[in-house]
């Protein structure tokens, strides 16, 4: 204490060496002097003892602890606010009974559209069949699974969905897993042949987005698991820095797992809204919303609703000046993008070239071909990468690491993904790169041109949104799934959007697509003004529900209805495995 206190004084005795110091200090004495006469006055008035005191001056900073937090922390004050008033309403006997009742309609109603997928004579199995199935039994009861499938999803009839679907594609999957099908890469030393796969299939794509020696990745799930890990990881280098609360500014139209990589890791989401015109996020408002807790900056190229490219350059030279982190989100268009100025199509930089960008994810398992269940996550260095690690160093089961949130993973589909991208390689995906952007092209040049309609921004790569300003168009969506359409419909603005595969570059499908969407449009614009019903009234309804918490209570019955094995059809059931009559 004595060399704390002499040290004290001896920065005082320099501070008084500097020009107006003394007057400085004196000014600043007498403030608090004020202060200390003011509150003595005040506790004297009022008779305040020194217990009263102490428990007041506890009680003022639990408030302003907690005013701080509920500002600054999580969603926002707003939000939360509007979220308290709505679950104080709900609360209401009366509304609690509506709420009920609509919930309950839409549970039934789910229950009975899944229950007409199934075919006559089917149940579910609900327990663990007695006696086991031959081979031959269970290759049947399959057949008959596949059966339930109404959409000619291999005709190009879906937007995204399957992205080759190719028959000598398939067959070498089918060959490779059967050979890799017992292999898991987190026993590496057993299966060094995995080993060797993953890491080139990383390689690979550092070398698609010019990586440097020090560029580094692994690969992932699919594109959720990419983006979170690389949220993981730049939380965990914002808590190495200091930052307690770290936030992560992201475009709007971003992809849904940056905001739930914040409801998982903790991290505050800050979303920036689009240019209403070109739909590209707005980096003056992103650089406004920048703070001193933000761990990383994201662009997308592509965004999924629109299709539209964000400025990555800008966004770029937004993370090398405040020293963030920037990601850029491929994960749709990671194996088009890389190849597009080969195939004639040259775009802004976007990639490693740019000193800003610190990460990319990238989707192997769509415009790279590779089965479902297959991405990348790439890092500029080493040394972002190892953020993103899980090591736990004191379980009694020995020294626990893994690159991934999974343990265990499916050898078998990074032997898949290996074996498409080697098969395929650069040429062929340049090839098929120009076939699906010529075709997206088209699409967008043409629908352009149908009155009733216009194309969202100005999409460079393979998704077109449309939207309208002459009627509600969820009501072309609607027309459209009656003629063996599969879409995405989208909100925030009201639009849906195709999303051109390889499926879609087949002879003759864009055409039919275009000829279903001019006639489908002539149609409502006969009576553009219509009242819409079905799906395209719950669609509309949905954007104007203020209470998003309903909105969601809502998606969980879909969700909860996916795992419902209550029902059954009405024809001869089958039961664990066989079929029965009751």
């Amino acid at each position: 204490m004595d060399v704390l206190k002499s040290l004290l004084l001896t920065i005082h005795s320099w501070l008084h060496l500097l020009p107006g110091f003394s007057i400085i200090e004196e000014y600043v004495l007498n403030i608090l002097d004020y202060i200390r006469l003011k509150v003595n006055s005040s506790c004297e008035a009022y008779s305040l003892e020194a217990w009263q005191i102490i428990l007041l001056s506890v009680a003022v900073f639990v408030a302003t602890q907690w005013l701080w937090d509920f500002i600054f922390s999580g969603e926002g004050a707003v939000a939360k606010v509007k979220k308290a008033v709505f679950r104080w309403v709900r609360k209401i006997p009366y509304v609690q009974r509506q709420i009920q009742t609509e919930v309950s309609k839409t549970a039934k109603s789910m229950q009975d559209s899944f229950a007409k997928d199934l075919k006559p004579g089917m149940s579910f199995i609900r327990k663990l069949p007695f006696y086991g199935n031959s081979s031959d039994e269970v290759c049947r009861l399959a057949e008959t699974y596949k059966s339930m499938r109404s959409l000619e999803f291999n005709r190009g009839r879906a937007s995204g969905t399957l992205y080759n679907g190719g028959e000598e594609l398939t067959e070498l999957n089918g060959q490779i897993y059967k050979m890799f099908a017992w292999t898991n890469p987190l026993h590496g030393d057993v299966f060094p042949d995995i080993r060797k796969m993953e890491a080139e299939v990383v390689q690979m794509c550092i070398s698609m987005f010019n990586g440097g020696s020090e560029a580094c990745g692994t690969m992932t799930s699919g594109g959720t698991e990419s983006i979170m890990l690389a949220c993981k990881a730049y939380r965990d280098r914002a808590i190495r820095q200091g930052i307690k609360h770290p936030d992560m500014v992201v475009p709007r139209s971003a992809h849904a797992a940056f905001e739930k990589a914040c409801q998982t890791f903790g991290i505050k989401f800050i979303p920036v809204p689009a240019d209403p015109v070109t739909m590209k996020v707005d980096v003056r408002k992103m650089k406004k919303l920048i703070t001193r807790n933000t761990c990383m900056l994201v662009g997308s190229t592509p965004d999924f609703p629109t299709g539209v490219m964000d400025p990555i350059e800008e966004i770029s030279a937004l993370g090398a000046k405040y020293n963030i982190p920037v990601h850029v989100d491929a994960c749709l268009g990671g194996f088009l993008i890389p190849f597009m100025e080969k195939a004639g199509y040259p775009l802004p930089l976007f990639d490693f070239r740019l000193p800003g960008v610190t990460s990319i994810s990238c989707d192997t398992h769509k415009y790279g071909f590779a089965p479902k269940g297959s991405s990348v996550v790439l890092y500029s260095s080493v040394e972002m990468r190892r953020y993103q690690y899980y090591v736990i160093t004191d379980w009694p089961g020995g020294i626990y690491a893994t690159p991934t949130f999974g343990g265990s993973r499916p050898g078998a589909i990074i032997a898949a993904c290996w074996a498409t991208m080697v098969h395929y390689g650069e040429t062929g995906y340049i090839n098929t790169t120009r076939k699906i952007i010529d075709t997206a092209r088209y699409i967008k040049q043409e629908v352009a041109e149908i009155p009733g309609l216009f194309v969202y921004g100005d999409p460079l790569v393979s998704v077109i949104a449309i939207g309208s300003l002459d009627f509600n168009i969820f009501r072309l969506t609607e027309a459209l799934t009656k003629r063996g359409w599969s879409l995405n419909a989208l909100q925030f603005p009201s639009c849906f959007h195709i999303c051109c595969t390889l499926l879609h570059t087949l002879p003759g499908v864009a055409d039919e697509f275009l000829a279903d969407v001019r006639e489908c449009t002539a149609v409502i614009m006969a009576d553009p003004q219509q009242k819409a019903t079905g799906m395209a009234a719950l669609y509309g309804m949905s954007q104007t529900i203020p209470d998003r918490s309903l909105v969601g209570e809502l998606v969980m019955e879909y969700l909860d209805a996916l795992y419902d094995t209550s029902y059954s059809s009405k024809s001869p059931s089958m039961s664990n495995g066989h079929a029965t009559h009751s």
